[in-house]
């Protein structure tokens, strides 16, 4: 009996102790779930909130508004349109094959649409968006809204996209926008900053250079959605800022000219303000449309481009490293004015060639022209004459004027980070850059603008416009400034040592254009309004052997790759001069028929429309 107590007891003690320490673990289980509880709904209220928040509430980034282009008279050049946008999200996709050939069928895409779009989605993350369609009809755009409750994860969106309503007019100076790629993102700050699928970014041209200027802020969309991920309402709409419009210098009506009179044809035309510096066109053609680029560019048309042996993608007023020919002459003359080499009574003896060391340097008239003074010379572009003067001269001190005037030396700084810089040779140069010592030969023919001396498009209109104004320092400029005001500045740096060289230089290029035997006589306007002082230039691509020589085949007789390229610099109106100009023809035969006709009916259209750019130069002036 006693032992049998006392296991009563010891049960009990037994049954007392677990059923307090089962007692304690939930007492502490208990503690530990408030504990949480109060940790979860109090201290971190906040971040909970916040998380469920994120859930319920979406934030859309809307791509930002374009900065535009105008013209100088406030013609957009380069605008902006809506553009009807579909997105999809893969992750947010409950069964991505069921909608993708759903909106197959809505927006009846082709096989090889469709492909490409799935080969996208292969090549993006389940996160990032896929860009199904960046540029809907209206028509679509709507059928797709009305069965977004089919839909889901699918987003339609007006985006703003890029047009150029002139086409090819203005491709190589403004350039063209394409869809920003990892590149882009990487090098540019704006560009990162308002990243959002489908933005357009400036990939050449003034759209690239100004592309933190132009490309503005993006409009923000906060909505609130449903479980499935659907839009129930939008809480709050953040507009950003448009980026800024630029206003150029460029007259579209002179550009579109410029475009027509080289139709067919690879080169170049500039126009200046000889006082300013605005650049009234600038064009390089062939061209090509950039509207194409926007939205991509098909395989057709780029291999079209691509493949086009005048090179369409090259901008020939900037990376159009072209020999000047003649028109090298009136810095040659003036050279040897400013270092007291010549006068204007040196004569020289032309007769056709020249012997010296071997060596036959011949003039482009076979029987020659005779006694010809710096004045003659000019006007006929003897050739021997300049070949004198040349070694006289010697190419350092002809070098240094060059360079002076613009050449050899990119004129608008950094603005292009494909402008050439050309090459203006000097002794030290080929020392440097060949190891070898320069033979007169090369000065000789330095002095016709032929040899190592390489010049562009834009430099030779700069050349022309700072003779034309005097021989005074000009910076040539694009884009309008309101502090510059772009008017005519009354102080200059003159960049001659005597004043009356300039003068005899201009005279010279006067009687070149304006009277008899006179290389652009047949392309002079008489009426003093429109007359202009101009000098051509024949630039030979390949050197002419003996036979060729004698056999003197007319222009369309010759290959086309093998005919000389075409050159003509001028300035007027003659009398009061205001604009200068540079036509570059490649392979167009010579200045004279080519180039110079194309002046002729540039200064007319330049100097009718003189009044309505002053009158519009002064309106603005008097506001700021």
């Amino acid at each position: 009996m006693i032992n049998s107590s006392s296991d009563n007891v010891k049960k009990l003690n037994s049954i007392n102790r677990r059923m307090f320490i089962t007692g304690s673990l939930k007492f502490f289980v208990m503690i530990g779930i408030v504990s949480r509880l109060f940790f979860l709904q109090v201290k971190e209220n906040k971040k909970y909130l916040t998380l469920s928040d994120k859930n319920r509430i979406r934030e859309w980034k809307l791509a930002p508004v374009r900065g535009e282009f105008h013209d100088y008279f406030g013609n957009v050049i380069a605008g902006n349109f809506e553009a009807y946008q579909l997105h999809v999200i893969p992750e947010q996709v409950e069964d991505f094959r069921y909608v993708i050939y759903r909106l197959k069928d809505l927006l009846e895409l082709s096989d090889t649409e469709f492909k490409k779009v799935l080969k996208k989605k292969n090549e993006i993350k389940p996160w990032e968006t896929l860009i199904v369609s960046d540029n809907l009809s209206w028509q679509k755009f709507s059928k797709i809204n009305n069965h977004l409750y089919d839909l889901n994860g699918v987003k339609p969106v007006i985006s703003i996209s890029r047009n150029y309503p002139f086409k090819e007019n203005f491709t190589h100076l403004v350039g063209y926008v394409s869809q920003a790629n990892q590149d882009d993102i990487e090098s540019t700050q704006a560009i990162k900053k308002n990243f959002v699928p489908g933005l357009k970014v400036g990939k050449v041209g003034l759209e690239k250079t100004f592309e933190e200027k132009l490309i503005g802020t993006n409009d923000i969309e906060r909505y609130e959605v449903n479980a499935y991920g659907r839009r129930i309402s939008q809480l709050e709409f953040q507009k950003g800022e448009k980026g800024k419009t630029l206003r150029l210098t460029i007259d579209t009506e002179v550009q579109k000219l410029a475009n027509e009179l080289l139709k067919d044809q690879a080169g170049s035309i500039c126009v200046m303000d000889i006082y300013t510096g605005a650049v009234i066109a600038m064009h390089s053609s062939p061209s090509f449309d950039p509207n194409l680029f926007v939205f991509g560019i098909s395989q057709d048309d780029w291999q079209l481009i691509r493949n086009d042996p005048m090179k369409p993608l090259v901008n020939k007023t900037l990376q159009g490293n072209y020999s000047p020919g003649s028109t090298i002459k009136p810095i040659v003359a003036l050279s040897a004015l400013e270092n007291g080499i010549v006068n204007t009574s040196f004569t020289v003896r032309c007769t056709g060639k020249t012997e010296m060391y071997g060596q036959t340097y011949h003039c482009w008239k076979k029987k020659g022209h005779g006694y010809v003074s710096l004045r003659n010379a000019m006007k006929q572009s003897c050739d021997t004459y300049f070949y004198e003067v040349a070694r006289k001269l010697g190419v350092d001190k002809l070098s240094e004027t060059a360079k002076k005037f613009g050449l050899g030396e990119k004129v608008f700084g950094n603005l292009f980070d494909i402008e050439k810089k050309g090459l203006i040779p000097n002794t030290q140069w080929k020392k440097n850059a060949l190891g070898k010592g320069w033979l007169l030969g090369e000065t000789i023919i330095t002095g016709i603008g032929q040899g190592y001396i390489q010049t562009t498009p834009i430099q030779l209109c700069l050349m022309t416009a700072q003779i034309a104004n005097g021989g005074y320092k000009i910076y040539p400029h694009l884009v309008v400034d309101d502090k510059v005001k772009d008017q005519p500045i009354d102080k200059f740096t003159p960049l001659y040592k005597n004043s009356k060289n300039i003068k005899i230089v201009q005279d010279a290029i006067f009687g070149s254009t304006n009277e008899v035997m006179g290389t652009s006589y047949r392309s002079r306007i008489d009426n003093p309004k429109y007359q202009f002082a101009g000098k051509t230039g024949t630039a030979q691509v390949k050197k002419i052997t003996e036979e060729e020589r004698e056999l003197d085949l007319k222009t369309f007789q010759i290959p086309y790759e093998q005919r000389d390229h075409a050159l003509y610099v001028a300035f007027g109106p003659y009398k009061n001069p205001r604009y200068a100009l540079s036509v570059i023809v490649e392979h167009g035969g010579n200045g004279s028929t080519t180039a110079a006709p194309m002046a002729t009916k540039l200064f007319k259209l330049i100097i009718d429309r003189h009044k309505i750019r002053e009158s519009l130069r002064n309106k603005k002036y008097l506001e700021i």
